[in-house]
């Protein structure tokens, strides 16, 4: 018989698209442009100066590819721009415009009233310690020694 037992990757990645699914309702009730998970992740990971889209690709787990298609989705709709990095004549910074930092301010806002109804749900205590599990220094991930052999 099959476990229906969810793995701790599992749980993360719901928990991860419960908060999205929160954040891209609120954002819709407000009238913003919607945008994909990979789009939310890279403005999340944005220095204030600006970011190569390669740093962003490394912060975000995805190929450059697709961190830079993300991009110029976010370019077109006003949210990024590209900008001269001063130290490289040759690779171009990513950051948010005007309209960029007030969607930012929005989502957060967002994703503190999304954090307060968990801790309604759950209890306070229970949230409190999910996020202190979740800010711990966990280490390197596993290597080879956690494959059964």
């Amino acid at each position: 018989m099959p476990s229906t037992q969810r793995d701790l990757s599992q749980l993360l990645g719901a928990a991860r698209r419960w908060c999205e699914e929160g954040l891209f309702a609120a954002m819709e009730a407000a009238g913003e442009t919607p945008v994909s998970p990979t789009q939310v992740q890279l403005c999340s990971v944005l220095d204030d100066e600006g970011t190569t889209v390669s740093e962003l690709a490394r912060r975000t787990g995805v190929t450059r590819q697709t961190a830079h298609q993300a991009v110029h989705g976010l370019v077109a709709a006003g949210i990024l721009e590209q900008v001269p990095d001063p130290a490289s004549a040759k690779q171009r910074l990513i950051r948010r415009t005007a309209e960029g930092e007030r969607v930012h301010r929005l989502a957060r806002a967002a994703l503190a009233r999304i954090e307060e109804q968990l801790a309604a749900r759950i209890g306070e205590a229970l949230a409190a310690a999910l996020r202190a599990a979740l800010e711990a220094p966990w280490g390197p991930p596993p290597g080879a020694d956690s494959v059964p052999g």
